[in-house]
């Protein structure tokens, strides 16, 4: 069988999915705007005795967000190569 790879630019003349693609980021980006200007108070966390300085509540959010992304990348990467590495 013969394999076709499909490539898709951004230079498309398709103004459906040029439509598509802003729409996307709009509606990613607007509710992380609505976010950041909603929780501008300041806050200090405290945790396990330790304690941060003052910062912006939304900052907080969007920092253990990513730490969050970042650690469930890691596992279940981990969890992939394991199970690639059983399979050979």
């Amino acid at each position: 069988m013969k394999k076709v790879a499909v490539m898709i630019s951004w230079r498309d003349g398709s103004r459906l999915k040029r439509l598509v693609i802003t729409g996307f980021v709009l509606f990613v980006s607007i509710p992380c705007l609505l976010f950041v200007l909603e929780n501008q108070q300041l806050v200090a966390v405290s945790f396990l005795g330790f304690s941060s300085p003052q910062l912006q509540l939304s900052i907080f959010g969007v920092v253990s967000f990513l730490v969050g992304m970042i650690v469930g990348g890691g596992v279940v990467s981990a969890y992939a190569l394991r199970v690639r590495s059983r399979g050979r």
